[in-house]
């Protein structure tokens, strides 16, 4: 998160393109919402497949996401008008297109802001979020403006492990949909990209971190 924290800044500054990002989790972790201050002291202690759960803070709002089976996505770009949900609504339009072309039907959730009250992002659906047809959240995505420009980032929920997420949020907070079988990350990302690429009527190319800019991320690490 921090390449996506650095990414907002070069854009922001004008030295690097609109940018979409996939990304998964090595060791598995839990991100906080910028201003999530409380959270089960436990989570300091976790760990899987014997390795320490990290916990790291997002530069995003919301509540805590556990980043293992997920994918994660990002869009950093500007030019964007409306208020906050209209912007949620302009970037999660390719979302929605590229799951509807794997198979997959997706709609905005319907809870109002109650869900400050729960520390699982997945707990609730807010009118920000995508929902599978039986009110399964499959995508919780946050945001943060700096001006005219935008991050958006969020998880989609593929292959959870239903112990960990029971260990971290407890037995009751554990919901999933049905997703299609044989459904790789590989395929989502093609999937998404090219809906990205219709949607936002852009040609993506594929591009690497270069050493110095991994270097310049690393330096501005927090």
């Amino acid at each position: 998160m921090a390449i996506d924290r650095w990414l907002l800044e070069q854009h922001q500054s004008g030295k690097h393109p609109s940018t979409l990002r996939f990304y998964t989790w090595s060791p598995s972790a839990i991100s906080l919402g910028y201003h999530q201050r409380q959270y089960p002291e436990s989570w300091q202690n976790l760990t899987w497949q014997g390795h320490k759960l990290d916990l790291v803070r997002r530069p995003t709002g919301g509540r805590a996401v556990l980043h293992q089976g997920d994918l994660t996505y990002a869009v950093i770009t500007s030019g964007i008008t409306g208020n906050r949900l209209q912007v949620y609504e302009k970037i999660c339009e390719f979302l929605i297109q590229g799951w509807r072309s794997l198979g997959v039907q997706l709609r905005y959730g319907t809870e109002g802001r109650g869900y400050i009250h729960n520390p699982n992002c997945f707990g609730t659906a807010t009118s920000a979020d995508l929902v599978l047809p039986d009110g399964t959240k499959l995508i919780g995505s946050a945001q943060l403006r700096r001006g005219g420009t935008i991050l958006q980032h969020g998880s989609m929920r593929l292959e959870p492990d239903t112990e960990l997420f029971a260990q971290v949020f407890g037995a009751e907070s554990f919901t999933t949909g049905q997703l299609p079988q044989n459904l790789s990350g590989e395929n989502i990302i093609v999937a998404l990209v090219a809906a990205a690429s219709d949607y936002f009527d852009v040609q993506i190319e594929f591009q690497p971190l270069s050493s110095s800019e991994w270097e310049e991320i690393l330096a501005h690490q927090p």
